[in-house]
């Protein structure tokens, strides 16, 4: 069998912003350095995504020596990666409630005039706690601001299999993995137990549960009915529709494009 092989690295800073492709990152037990620490949230505290506001996904991020840059309507603005923590306050993220603080008070001005709603940015200490889902939590683990899981993997052969029965193909930007990977068969990774990327371990939880926005496309800001109208014929279950393996890690280190993928066990897919 031909080897499976890291062949793209993603972070996404902000939360439901755009994401950033890199070379190599860090792993953290949360999830990559710097993936989903911001998040943008309402006045009434509450985060903000594509789901209800598709147009958060024209806001472009970059990392420049030690900052995070995000950029909108040729216009930017440049945060400190390592800027020291002010007031924390409460925050709601889905059904938890978490300790964050806000950056700065002009940074939110920015966004609430280029998002066109009031809101503030926040950051997410890394010591701050938030659960995993205990279904699936083993060993107290801690995930960021991501939805549900640390870590996002997806098959190039799993995106190759739904744009050939797509009308109009979709980039894997739809579905904001972390890590994309070549060889295998479509949707192998949902058998995945135990595996490595690199020298790294990962243990494989569940398929990842999609939602409306994947239907977001991620260069216009626009909405439609796919790839989630497609998905849903051939990919449902326990009513759902699946795409992607939600991951915890089971160490620290760092993973690289190029990296060899081993898998040392599976398990049955829950679809």
């Amino acid at each position: 069998m031909d080897k499976r092989r890291i062949t793209q690295i993603w972070i996404y800073p902000i939360k439901s912003l755009a994401g950033i492709r890199l070379q190599k990152a860090k792993v953290l037990r949360k999830g990559l350095e710097y993936d989903r620490r911001w998040m943008l949230v309402d006045k009434d505290g509450r985060f903000l995504t594509q789901r209800e506001h598709p147009q958060m996904a024209l806001f472009k991020t970059a990392l420049k020596d030690g900052y995070l840059e995000v950029i909108k309507n040729l216009q930017s603005i440049q945060l400190d990666l390592n800027s020291k923590t002010a007031e924390l306050c409460r925050v709601q993220i889905w059904e938890d409630e978490v300790e964050a603080c806000e950056v700065n008070p002009s940074y939110s001005e920015w966004f609430t005039k280029h998002l066109g709603i009031e809101c503030k940015l926040v950051f997410f200490p890394e010591g701050n706690k938030r659960n995993v889902d205990p279904d699936y939590a083993k060993m107290n683990e801690q995930v960021s601001l991501a939805d549900a899981f640390p870590f996002l993997i997806i098959g190039q052969s799993s995106l190759d299999g739904l744009n050939k029965v797509l009308d109009s193909p979709v980039s894997i930007m739809r579905f904001r993995p972390n890590f994309v990977f070549e060889e295998g068969l479509p949707h192998e990774e949902d058998t995945w137990k135990n595996f490595k990327i690199g020298s790294v371990p990962f243990e494989g939880m569940k398929p990842c549960g999609r939602c409306v926005l994947i239907t977001v496309d991620p260069t216009t800001g626009t909405t439609g009915m796919e790839p989630l109208k497609t998905l849903s014929t051939y990919r449902r279950g326990n009513g759902k529709v699946y795409f992607g393996e939600n991951l915890l890690s089971r160490g620290d280190g760092e993973v690289k494009e190029g990296d060899i993928i081993e898998v040392i066990d599976f398990k049955n897919p829950r679809i």
